[in-house]
Parts: structure tokens; sequence; C-alpha cells
């Protein structure tokens, strides 16, 4: 009975691995074939992958975009990480009620969906550019300002400082560090399984975002990999072996960053502190 459980148990995993995988493994098999074997469903590799490529660098500006995104992605995680950390852990470790309710209030800001502020952005960011032309609209920096805090991820910094001991900033201070010194030099090194988790996430997020940069990029120039992408889709007769390619080059960032961290993922996100 208990060899007989765990069989299916096994079958019923390897079903679900079967069918989580087999999006990526159609990605990538058919990045190597033509359109027209992509829509008959093909599973097989075929040997058009250099074509595709070709085909891709000579239809849209592969380079610009992906270096457009990774500024994008790589400004909106390091600023998020330092402003998020922050407001976190002035939240936990300076506790008062003004600021509790301060912190209801920016939770409660999460349930507004980001498409009932684009619109207010969008005006924004317009008046901006006729007086500080560096971050109005169509400029990268429009793009990351709108999302370099967010509700979410101070929440979350604040929730894993729950699990830091306090001893050390107490040995901090009583050693003349001053706040900021107790921050850097201790805080951030024993919470770097939490810096991980956030920086995965912030940073994919960036990465895929779509909408706002559809809104406030209007030159080709500034568009971005999923601007590239779904503008490859829209087209009259898409080459849908050469969108493949394209997804795929657009994966090979976020799933190399998580890889590279995934080591302190988990941890951080169980809010587990590690020296």
């Amino acid at each position: 009975m208990h060899k007989l459980k765990r069989a299916i148990i096994y079958i019923i995993l390897s079903i679900i691995s079967i069918v989580s995988i087999f999006p990526f493994f159609w990605m990538i098999v058919s990045a190597t074939n033509k359109s027209v074997d992509v829509t008959r469903g093909r599973l097989l590799p075929g040997n058009h992958l250099w074509e595709n490529f070709q085909n891709l660098i000579d239809t849209v500006n592969l380079v610009p975009a992906l270096m457009n995104s990774a500024k994008i992605s790589i400004a909106t995680t390091i600023l998020s990480l330092l402003i998020a950390s922050l407001a976190g852990y002035g939240f936990e470790i300076y506790r008062s009620k003004a600021k509790d309710v301060v912190f209801n209030i920016l939770l409660l800001s999460m349930m507004i969906p980001f498409a009932a502020l684009m619109v207010p952005l969008f005006r924004m960011f317009g008046s901006f550019s006729q007086y500080l032309p560096l971050i109005g609209v169509d400029t990268l920096t429009a793009v990351v300002l709108p999302t370099m805090a967010t509700a979410f991820l101070i929440f979350f910094f604040r929730q894993s400082t729950k699990m830091f001991p306090k001893e050390l900033l107490e040995a901090g201070r009583i050693d003349g560090l001053t706040e900021l010194g107790v921050f850097f030099r201790i805080y951030v090194p024993t919470m770097k399984t939490t810096y991980s988790a956030a920086a995965i996430i912030t940073f994919m997020a960036s990465w895929n975002n779509y909408l706002w940069p559809l809104v406030i990029l209007q030159s080709p120039e500034n568009q971005t990999i999923p601007l590239l992408i779904s503008n490859l889709g829209s087209s009259y007769t898409p080459d849908y072996g050469m969108i493949m390619l394209a997804i795929v080059i657009a994966t090979l960032p976020t799933a190399l960053v998580f890889f590279l961290m995934q080591r302190h993922f988990v941890a951080g996100m169980m809010g587990s502190v590690k020296g």
C-alpha cells in the first residue's frame, strides 16, 4: 500500500513537471524551426536557428532593446532594494502609532490597480517634460521612478526584519556606529537572503514590465524587449520562429539571475536570517 501511494505521488508529480516544462521546451524547439513549422505544431528541433537569428537582427533593433531593459531593470532593482529596505527597517525598528497608521495606509495602496494610476502618472511626467526633460515622457527615467519602491517590497522587508536579532543593533550602537552605520554594516550583510529574494522579484518584474513602458515610451530607440516582442507579434504576417527566438533571448537574463541567486531565494522568502 505504501509503495502504491508513492507511485501515485510520483506519477502526479511527473505529469505536473511535464506540463510545467512543456511551454519552455516548445519555445526553444520553435526557435529552431520556420514559422510554418511552428504553426503546424512541430515538436522536433529544426535547423533554422541561425536563419531566425539573422532575420531578427535585420528586422529589429534587438541589442538597443536589450540594453534599455537592462538599464531599467538594474536601476529599478538597486533603487528598490535601497529604498524598500530602509523603509521596512525603519517601520519595524522604530515603532510608533503614527508609523503604524502610515504603514497601514501604504498597504491599502496595494489595492489600487496600476491601470487607475496610468493617466495621472502620464500627465505628471508630461508636465515634467517642459521643465525637467531628463525625467519627462519618453525617457527611461520615467519608467524607473514609479516602480522603484513598492508597498509589497516595503512590507516584505518589514516582515523579514521581524526575524532580525535586535541584539546586533544594540551591539553596533554600543560600539559607536551611527544609525546608518548600523544599517549598512550590520543589517544589510545579515539580511543577504532577503535582499537576494527581493532582487529576483524586482528584476523579473521590471524586465517583464510591459504596460507602463508601452504608455510612457514613445520612440523606437527607447523601446524595451517586451515592447519589441509585442511589435513582432502584431505584424501582418508574423514570423513565429523569429518571435520564439526573441522570447528565448529575452528569457535568458531573468533565468540567469534566478539561477545565480536561487540558493538564497527560498530562505529569503521564508524570512530566514543568515549571518
